[in-house]
């Protein structure tokens, strides 16, 4: 029975995970670099070591994590979302020093990273896939070909790719032409390797992904859908389960293909099977993702499944605590990344020390987060302040919580997303659930919203009351 376990990550997912080993009542282990020796999940961890000075290289470094997890008396890692957590070479290193990795194998890892493998495999299990190459390009000429055969425009993708990363639109030849040494000089600088495939491009599709999960007897479920359609550049900002697009026989069908695919992949541990609707209705696989996922909160709302403790049980070797029958959904539930980002300045990270954070609370509301008042925001990671997932049993319930909720959040010394999901709420689009990826793009307006101020004389009474307060 896993007893103890390194959390081989940082800020809200290493929280996330250290509150269930808590509530499973498991040791947790937390790692940090210098620029995070104050870092909240440093707080939260039963026990917590130092990685060394690079604010990077220290979460990277598969070796001195793995050598961290064997001295502290660790018998599990848990590797969150991003850094190492779709590294097969963890994985496998884990395994061979005898810790138990929780996710799926170093081969399941390396195959479903592998995009061209990915897709074979979903042709195989009879799982759409988008027109494309057969497998890696070989040339810009070898892609002027496919791109002749299925039609312009297509994508161009680092088959190693993710988050966004190592991919171009291609509007005609002219543009395939002038991003292909681009795409792979991506490709090899963000991923280590310049393999690259083609596919046709689906234009303004709806993105849905579903969540999956398998136990080592072979069992493979689904946690029902979510909907990613409203992203920027490919990142995903607001995510919603299940998707108000969907009609019960669309959500059967990519929820059993979802199913099919982990099946096919062999799937062990939590995982999420992303697809592409397109306008006439059909679905297209896109890739698997062989982890945890940052928008797992609003499938754990609309279920009342903790997938981070299913995940550490089935590592453990026992099955799945519940059947597809006995997974029920109820309700909404929408996820806000709220970031450290600047909107009206084209969405520039805004780092520094958060001099006061209120979080929100009251029914349907959740809260994950690393941050904290006198908090100093660090420029080395990503500019996620916090997820603030809303819940509700109907649709135009669940946006009016959100809007409550959103409003309800504080957060000084720092700009964020906030103000710019408030006027997300207030499209004619998004009330009507009618959204697609191309939603950021046709709605540059909503950057221009007006943030209401006091007027001045309140405004200094108001700090003034505040500094007496403080004594200051």
């Amino acid at each position: 029975m896993i007893k103890k376990i390194l959390v081989a990550n940082r800020g809200e997912v290493a929280v996330r995970i250290v509150r269930a080993c808590a509530e499973l009542g498991i040791k947790s282990v937390a790692i940090f670099s210098d620029a995070d020796r104050n870092a909240f999940h440093v707080k939260k961890a039963d026990e917590a070591y130092s990685v060394g000075p690079d604010p990077i290289g220290g979460y990277l470094n598969v070796h001195r994590i793995v050598n961290l997890a064997v001295a502290a008396g660790c018998d599990a890692l848990h590797p969150g979302y991003g850094f190492l957590s779709e590294n097969p070479q963890l994985a496998d290193v884990c395994t061979r020093r005898g810790i138990t990795f929780i996710g799926p194998s170093a081969k399941t890892i390396h195959d479903m990273g592998d995009k061209t493998v990915a897709r074979q495999t979903m042709i195989n299990a009879g799982v759409p896939v988008t027109p494309g190459s057969d497998g890696n390009l070989e040339s810009l000429d070898d892609a002027l070909r496919v791109a002749g055969d299925i039609g312009y425009p297509v994508m161009l993708k680092a088959t190693s790719g993710g988050g966004g990363r190592g991919i171009r639109r291609c509007e005609d030849e002219a543009e395939l032409r002038s991003n292909y040494e681009r795409v792979v000089s991506e490709a090899t600088k963000a991923f280590g390797r310049a393999e690259v495939f083609l596919e046709k491009c689906i234009d303004n599709p709806r993105h849905i992904e579903v969540q999956i999960i398998g136990d080592k007897d072979g069992q493979v479920v689904h946690l029902f859908e979510r909907d990613c359609s409203i992203q920027r550049r490919h990142q995903k900002l607001v995510e919603i389960a299940p998707s108000p697009q969907l009609s019960e026989a669309q959500r059967d069908f990519v929820c059993g293909m979802a199913v099919k695919a982990a099946t096919a992949a062999g799937y062990e541990n939590a995982g999420t099977v992303e697809f592409l609707l397109d306008r006439d209705g059909n679905f297209y696989f896109m890739e698997m993702n062989t982890r945890l996922q940052v928008e797992h909160t609003v499938t754990e709302q609309i279920t009342g499944i903790d997938i981070v403790q299913e995940q550490i049980a089935v590592a453990d070797g026992n099955p799945l605590s519940f059947t597809q029958a006995d997974v029920q959904r109820r309700g909404y539930a929408v996820q806000f990344r709220i970031n450290a980002e600047d909107p009206k300045n084209n969405f520039l990270p805004s780092f520094g020390r958060i001099t006061r954070y209120y979080t929100p609370g009251g029914p349907g509301v959740r809260t994950d987060s690393a941050v904290y008042t006198g908090y100093e925001f660090p420029p080395d990671y990503d500019s996620l302040c916090a997820k603030l997932t809303v819940w509700a049993l109907t649709w135009e319930k669940v946006i009016q919580r959100a809007k409550r909720a959103l409003g309800d959040v504080n957060v000084y010394g720092v700009k964020t997303t906030i103000p710019y999901y408030m006027e997300i709420l207030k499209t004619p689009e998004f009330r009507a659930g009618t959204f697609d990826t191309s939603f950021v793009e046709e709605h540059p307006e909503l950057i221009n919203y007006s943030i209401r101020r006091p007027p001045a004389a309140l405004a200094a009474a108001i700090a003034a009351t505040i500094a007496a307060h403080h004594g200051l």
